[in-house]
């Protein structure tokens, strides 16, 4: 485990799925039934190391790739519907992170969200668990950018919209392609490991791995 910043973050980014909101458990099965139906069948720890914290537009170019075809016209349709009726139902935001939100928020530290996820996924998502105010007019999506996690693209575009270096900004994720995509955007990364994701995937350079979002603000500097 490595350290955090020596001192308090000028901005702290946030990933959606799993970090603020409680998704990807939620998700997981729908996942492996989908990718089985497709062609590609897989145990659920390989699905989580494979894809969690990916964009779908990721995910569908590495089925193809496998399957050695194209998918089919509406490939997602299903399988968007289906996330989307489990998360109505079920979503909750993650154990502790509103406590680790209102002890950032009194220290006036800025916050942001940087996610895989689209722009009307994330309304949806933070809306339905109550954090949509926290970060509104600070939501990035990886729809904003180029290229993807691990791609440090989305990173670099919320600190350079939000006008702070990425040496002072600080990442909270959950999957090794946020980690990876945090450490190529010179960004110190906390690797949050009370998900799906184990921590061992997690660690790193640069990283701090722990699994407990109450623990956050005193890893960060508060």
């Amino acid at each position: 485990m490595n350290e955090g910043p020596a001192q308090l973050p000028d901005l702290v980014i946030f990933d959606c799925d799993g970090v603020l909101v409680d998704s990807e458990r939620l998700a997981i099965g729908i996942d492996v039934e989908m990718l089985a139906r497709l062609g590609w069948p897989m145990p659920q720890d390989e699905a989580v190391a494979r894809f969690v914290g990916r964009a779908f537009a990721d995910i569908g170019a590495d089925i193809a790739a496998h399957l050695g075809h194209p998918l089919p016209e509406g490939w997602d349709t299903e399988w968007r519907h289906r996330l989307r009726v489990a998360l109505d139902t079920h979503l909750t935001a993650v154990d502790g992170i509103e406590v680790a939100l209102d002890a950032l928020a009194a220290r006036g530290v800025p916050m942001c969200v940087a996610s895989s996820t689209g722009h009307a996924g994330l309304r949806r998502s933070l809306g339905r668990t109550g954090l949509y105010d926290r970060f509104a007019g600070r939501i990035f999506s990886a729809a904003d950018v180029p290229r993807g996690k691990p791609a440090p693209d989305l990173f670099l575009h919320a600190a350079h919209t939000l006008g702070v270096p990425p040496a002072r900004c600080a990442v909270v994720e959950d999957s090794p392609y946020g980690v990876t995509a945090a450490r190529a955007a010179g960004m110190p990364s906390f690797g949050y490991a009370g998900g799906l994701t184990p921590a061992h995937r997690l660690t790193g350079p640069t990283t701090t791995v722990f699994t407990d979002m109450r623990t956050l603000p005193s890893l960060l500097g508060l």
